[in-house]
C-alpha cells in the first residue's frame, strides 16, 4: 500500500470515476466502489491511505460506513462529501469519526488539501503508535509497567515466577485492556528463552487467509500477491516465544492446521512442499470464553486443551483497588517527562474520581485518560477538570452527559446560502456558549472537544456567547 492510495465510495459510478481520474492526474492512486459493502471487501483485500465517501447511498450510508471504518480501522482517515451540506449532517459526520466534511460540487483544490492533511494526520498517528508500542515492549519484562500491590496482582506475579521457566503452553485470559501482552512479555523475559525472539500477532486483526500466511509463511506463487517467499512467524520465533493474541477469533478452518504444527513442531509454508522444524514456547491470550466457544462448536476442544496447559487470569482494573492510583502515577511520570511538563501527580479530588470510576477499558483506558490529562493540565497536579466528563462524573459511563438537540443550520443559526465549514463552526460554537450561559467547560462537553481546543477557537475567532444569534 502506498500512502497515496485513495478509495472513493459513491453510488454514482460516473461521478466516482471522474473524481478518481482528477486525483490520479495529481499523483494519487485512486480506485472507486459503488457501495459501502463493496468498499469493505475491497479494503480487506487492499488497504488504502485515505477514504472519500459520499453521504447518501442506498444500503449502508456514508455516516454508518464512516462509523464502521473508524471502529475497525481507527488510523484510516475518512472524508465525507455530500450535496446536502447542513449543520446536522456535518456534526453527524464528525461525530462518526470523519476527518473532514466537504460539500458538492467538490472543489478539487480543497479536496487535495484535505487529502494531504488527512495523510499527514495518519502518518503522525502511526508514528505515535509505533513509539508507544516500543516503550510498552521495553517495559514488558516485568518492569515498571507491571505495577500493582493488590492481592490479585500479587497472586499473578507469583504465578508468572512459577511458570516462566516451564516449556508448557500458557493461556492468558481477561478483559480487553488488562495487559495480556505485558504478561506474555514477562513470561518470555523470565524464561530460559529470554534472549531469543519474542514474536506477537493479533489473530483478530487479520482475515483467515492472511493469518495463515503470517503464521506459516508462503512460497512464491502460492497465491496472486505472493511475489516472493515469506518467512512465517513460527520460523521467526524459533528458539523463543510466539504470542498469539485474541485466539478466540481464530477461524475454524485454520485451527486444525495450527494444532498440527503445535503437535508435530513442524511447519509447512502455504503452497510449499517442504516442512521446517520449529521450537517455540506458545503463549496465547483471549478475552473470550473459550470453553463456551467449544460447547457452541466455534472452537476445537483439542486445540483449547493444547493452549490451556496453564491458565493465567488477569483481574480487571475495577477489582485492583488502589492499584489505580499507582498506575496513574506511573503514567503521569511517563507522559510528563515525554511532554516536558512539571506535573507531580494527582490532586485528592482527581484521585477520588479515578477510584470511583468503573474502568470498562481497564489499564488501557486509564493510560489514555492520563495522557490526555497531562496534555490539558495547567497546574502541578492533575485536577478533576483535566479528566474526561465520564470519569469525573463519579464513575458514570458517560451516558448522563446530555447533547444539544440539533436543528438544521438554516433555522438555528440564521445563515443564508452554504457557509464554509469554518464559518459554520464559529457560529455553532457561539450558539452553544450562549445556551450554556458562557460556561466553557460545559460547552466543551457538548461540542465534544477539550477545553484547551475550545479556548483557542474562542480566542482566534473572537467568539462570544450568543454569537450565533436567534434570528
Amino acid at each position: 500500500m502506498s500512502k497515496y492510495d485513495v478509495v472513493i465510495v459513491d453510488d454514482d459510478a460516473s461521478m466516482a470515476e471522474v473524481l478518481g481520474e482528477r486525483l490520479n492526474k495529481r499523483g494519487y492512486n485512486a480506485r472507486f466502489y459503488t457501495s459501502a459493502e463493496e468498499a469493505f471487501a475491497g479494503l480487506e483485500a487492499q488497504d488504502a491511505g485515505v477514504v472519500i465517501t459520499d453521504l447518501n447511498m442506498p444500503g449502508v450510508n456514508g455516516i454508518e460506513f464512516c462509523r464502521r471504518l473508524v471502529d475497525h480501522r481507527p488510523n484510516l482517515p475518512v472524508i465525507v462529501i455530500t450535496a446536502f451540506g447542513t449543520l446536522e449532517t456535518a456534526v453527524a459526520a464528525i461525530r462518526a469519526g470523519a476527518y473532514d466534511f466537504l460539500t458538492k460540487p467538490v472543489d478539487i483544490e480543497a479536496l487535495t488539501i484535505a487529502l494531504d492533511r488527512a495523510l499527514e494526520h495518519r502518518e503522525l498517528r502511526e508514528e505515535v503508535k509505533r513509539l508507544r508500542e516500543q516503550v510498552d515492549s521495553e517495559g514488558a519484562g516485568g518492569g515498571a509497567a507491571m505495577i500493582g500491590e493488590s492481592a490479585p496482582m500479587r497472586e499473578l506475579f507469583g504465578m508468572i515466577d512459577r511458570v516462566a521457566r516451564s516449556p508448557a503452553s500458557v493461556l492468558i485470559t481477561g478483559e480487553s485492556g488488562t495487559g495480556k501482552e505485558l504478561v506474555a512479555g514477562a513470561l518470555h523475559k523470565r524464561s530460559d528463552r529470554g534472549e531469543k525472539p519474542f514474536v506477537a500477532v493479533n489473530c483478530a486483526a487479520l482475515p483467515g487467509s492472511l493469518l495463515e500466511s503470517e503464521l506459516f509463511g508462503h512460497v512464491k506463487g502460492a497465491f496472486t500477491d505472493a511475489r516472493e517467499d515469506k518467512e512465517g512467524l513460527f520460523v521467526r520465533a524459533h528458539g523463543g516465544t510466539l504470542f498469539l493474541d485474541e485466539v478466540g477469533d481464530l477461524p475454524l478452518s485454520l485451527q486444525p492446521k495450527l494444532l498440527r504444527v503445535l503437535e508435530e513442531r513442524r511447519v509447512r509454508p502455504v503452497g510449499g512442499s517442504q516442512e521446517v522444524e520449529v521450537d517455540v514456547r506458545l503463549v496465547a491470550a483471549t478475552h473470550r470464553n473459550l470453553e463456551a466457544q467449544v460447547k457452541e462448536g466455534e472452537f476445537r476442544e483439542d486445540l483449547y486443551f493444547r493452549f490451556n496447559v496453564i491458565e493465567l487470569s488477569l483481574p480487571p482494573l475495577r477489582e485492583r483497588g488502589k492499584d489505580v492510583l499507582l498506575l496513574a502515577q506511573h503514567f503521569i511520570e511517563r507522559f510528563a517527562e515525554r511532554s516536558d511538563k512539571a506535573i507531580r501527580g494527582l490532586s485528592a479530588e482527581a484521585g477520588r474520581a479515578l477510584m470511583q470510576y468503573h474502568w470498562p477499558g481497564n489499564v488501557r483506558e486509564l493510560r489514555n485518560y492520563i495522557e490526555r490529562a497531562v496534555v490539558l493540565a495547567l497546574q502541578e497536579e492533575i485536577s478533576p477538570e483535566d479528566l474526561p466528563p465520564r470519569v469525573r462524573g463519579a464513575g458514570g459511563d458517560g451516558r448522563d452527559v446530555p447533547y444539544l438537540d440539533m436543528l438544521t443550520w438554516q433555522s438555528i443559526l440564521g445563515l443564508d446560502g452554504l457557509p464554509t465549514l469554518e464559518e459554520l463552526e464559529i457560529r455553532y460554537v457561539g450558539y452553544v456558549l450562549g445556551r450554556t450561559g458562557g460556561n466553557k467547560s460545559r460547552a466543551a462537553e457538548i461540542l465534544g472537544m477539550d477545553r484547551t481546543t475550545l479556548y483557542r477557537k474562542i480566542e482566534r475567532h473572537e467568539i462570544a456567547p450568543e454569537d450565533a444569534g436567534e434570528s
